[in-house]
C-alpha cells in the first residue's frame, strides 16, 4: 500500500490528464441532485484540476438553497454559506473561491472533491481533514448524503485509509454513478 503521499501525488497526476481532456463533466451529477430537488446541497468552486460542480450546482439552486465551504479555523469542521451562479466571491483559504456576502447554511447533500477513490467509498482529500470533520458533524446531527466527485480516472485501488477517514455514500465520475 503506497503512503498518503505518494497517493496523492499519483492520483494528481492522473487528475490533471483527466481534467486536461475538457469535455462536459457534471452531467451524471446533474442527473443524481435531480432527485433530491429542494434538499438543503452544498457543492464546490472548483480550484486548479478539480472536476467543475458548478453546472449542476446552477441547477439545484433554481430548485432549492446550495452553499459552498468556507475554512473558518485551522482543524475544525468546514461551513457553509449560500451560492448562487452570481454571486460575488473572494479567495478564501488556500485560494479557493468563496461568497463575499451570504447566510449560512447547514446541507443535507454534500458534493465531495477529492484527490482518489475508491469502489469502498474511501477518500483520498488534500491531507487538511476538512471534509473528514465536517461529515463527522453533520452525520452527528442527523443523516447526509456524502457524494463523491471525480474523474473516473481518480479511482484506485490501493487507498491508504485511516479511522478518521470518513466514507462516501455514492461516487460520481464524468462517465457514471457509482454506489459504494
Amino acid at each position: 500500500m503506497l503512503d498518503k503521499a505518494a497517493a496523492r501525488q499519483a492520483a494528481l497526476a492522473r487528475r490533471a490528464v483527466a481534467h486536461a481532456q475538457g469535455g462536459a463533466q457534471a452531467g451524471y451529477l446533474s442527473e443524481v441532485l435531480a432527485g433530491y430537488r429542494g434538499a438543503p446541497l452544498a457543492g464546490y468552486l472548483p480550484m486548479r484540476t478539480e472536476i467543475d460542480p458548478l453546472p449542476a450546482m446552477a441547477e439545484a439552486a433554481a430548485h432549492g438553497v446550495v452553499g459552498v465551504p468556507v475554512i473558518t479555523a485551522k482543524d475544525q469542521p468546514l461551513q457553509f454559506r449560500t451560492w448562487t451562479p452570481e454571486c460575488a466571491t473572494v479567495p478564501g483559504t488556500f485560494g479557493a473561491p468563496v461568497p463575499k456576502a451570504g447566510d449560512w447554511m447547514v446541507p443535507q447533500i454534500l458534493i465531495v472533491p477529492l484527490v482518489a477513490f475508491d469502489l469502498r467509498g474511501g477518500r483520498l482529500g488534500y491531507g487538511g481533514g476538512f471534509y473528514d470533520r465536517t461529515l463527522q458533524a453533520l452525520r452527528a446531527q442527523g443523516p447526509v448524503l456524502a457524494i463523491g466527485f471525480a474523474f473516473a480516472a481518480q479511482q484506485t485501488d490501493d487507498l491508504p485509509l485511516e479511522p478518521t477517514d470518513q466514507p462516501l455514500d455514492m461516487i460520481v465520475t464524468e462517465a457514471g454513478v457509482l454506489t459504494v
